[in-house]
């Protein structure tokens, strides 16, 4: 029983993390107005299956699976936002989808294109302690697979 109560704070801490990161991210878009890059919307699905995954494994305890899936899932987390983070400093090319497309031939063409204007993913428009909230998501994403590998290790062992 002891280790069921601990998969069940594990979950718990990963539902609140995922969406504590998710009300943080729409409190930026929608009340600050800083809109997100095509990256910024990308990194928050994570959160969102996350937000799936820790609400089943805190139901269905015993299934061993949700903490995989757990760990899986903020995997992908890195990927997306080492990515974004090597974007920002240089490191990788940006994506098409964050560039600006400027192949206009018309007015209303150009009219439309200032409307659904990309942002360019290279911008750190805020910085939180001096970090991009991309280089915040990969600390973050980091921490929780480091601190799930642990947590499995740990139940192995019991």
């Amino acid at each position: 029983m002891y280790l069921g109560i601990n998969k069940k704070f594990y979950f718990l801490g990963i539902f609140l993390i995922s969406l504590l990161s998710l009300i943080i991210a729409l409190y930026i878009e929608y009340v600050m107005g800083i809109k997100p890059c095509k990256l910024c919307l990308y990194q928050r699905i994570p959160y969102l299956i996350s937000l799936l995954i820790s609400f089943l494994g805190y139901m269905y305890i015993k299934r061993p699976l949700w903490i995989y899936l757990s760990l899986l899932v903020f995997f992908l987390s890195i990927i997306i936002s080492g990515y974004h983070v090597g974007i920002e400093n240089g490191i990788f090319e940006e994506l098409k989808v964050c560039k600006n497309n400027l192949d206009i031939l018309s007015k209303e063409d150009l009219l439309n294109s200032l409307k659904n204007q990309n942002i360019p993913c290279k911008e750190v428009p805020i910085k939180l302690f001096g970090l991009s909230l991309a280089t915040i998501n990969l600390i973050l994403s980091l921490t929780v697979v480091v601190v799930t590998i642990v947590f499995l290790k740990y139940a192995k062992n019991k």
